[in-house]
């Protein structure tokens, strides 16, 4: 529950190791909801039958899960409102914080991890760049760079093209597919159908808190589909490992 709402009910799920996965559906259907409580940021209610097993474990230190779960949100992009760096933001990782502050220490080794990082995603050139200038869509990747500093075994992209445009859509979705060929499992949640990359084989639509389909993505994808998850009739086209909709 969120509040007084029922965000999540009669909800089943499971995930396998490895897998590039999308979540999808319309607003308020329970998509962060969902990474929150994989997160551990919300829990199932207290009845039985009802758990999370996360890397075959319920129970878990938050500090010890997020160090195996690189996440990015948008909660996370509203708080990098400070005069910090690309690389500060980046290094804030290692202390599941936005920003150093003083009683953070950082290594010389955290410090190699992060430039390394920052290489990856080829945006060694903004390191040194505060955040307050950069563009939405440079700052959406030094978020991608802090959640990877602990190499972790998935990444979690709460709807990662929000405010993004054009352009900086492009370039995540080219850093998100070079994620995925390294090895790095995808759990994408969007209501985006063109944040999809051709990489996510599997594609789960949720409406009202629950399952509405789960599948191979070319079986789940139809127009027909997903004009009843959104309520509107819709068309459907797929070109070059991505789908369109209007």
């Amino acid at each position: 529950m969120r509040g007084e709402n029922v965000a999540l009910r009669n909800f089943s799920l499971t995930i396998g190791a490895g897998e590039h996965v999308a979540i999808l559906g319309p607003n308020g259907c329970g998509k962060s909801t969902l990474i929150k409580t994989i997160t551990r940021e919300c829990y199932p209610l207290a009845q039985p039958g009802s758990t999370v097993t996360i890397m075959g474990e319920s129970v878990w230190n938050v500090v010890s899960l997020r160090s195996m779960l690189g996440i990015v949100s948008n909660d996370l992009m509203a708080q990098c409102t400070r005069e910090i760096t690309g690389l500060e933001i980046v290094l804030s990782g290692f202390f599941s914080s936005i920003g150093i502050w003083p009683n953070h220490h950082v290594t010389e080794k955290q410090r190699r991890k992060a430039a390394d990082v920052l290489r990856f995603l080829e945006a060694a050139h903004l390191a040194d760049k505060p955040v307050e200038e950069m563009s939405s869509g440079e700052a959406r990747r030094m978020l991608i760079g802090r959640a990877l500093v602990h190499d972790p075994r998935a990444l979690l992209l709460d709807e990662p093209s929000t405010s993004l445009d054009l352009f900086a859509q492009h370039e995540l979705r080219g850093n998100v597919r070079k994620l995925a060929r390294a090895g790095i499992a995808i759990l994408l949640v969007t209501h985006h159908l063109s944040d999809i990359i051709p990489e996510i084989d599997r594609v789960i639509l949720l409406r009202d808190g629950e399952v509405a389909d789960d599948g191979p993505k070319e079986e789940v994808l139809t127009a027909a589909g997903l004009g009843r998850l959104f309520g509107v009739k819709v068309e459907l086209a797929h070109r070059d490992g991505y789908y369109h909709l209007w």
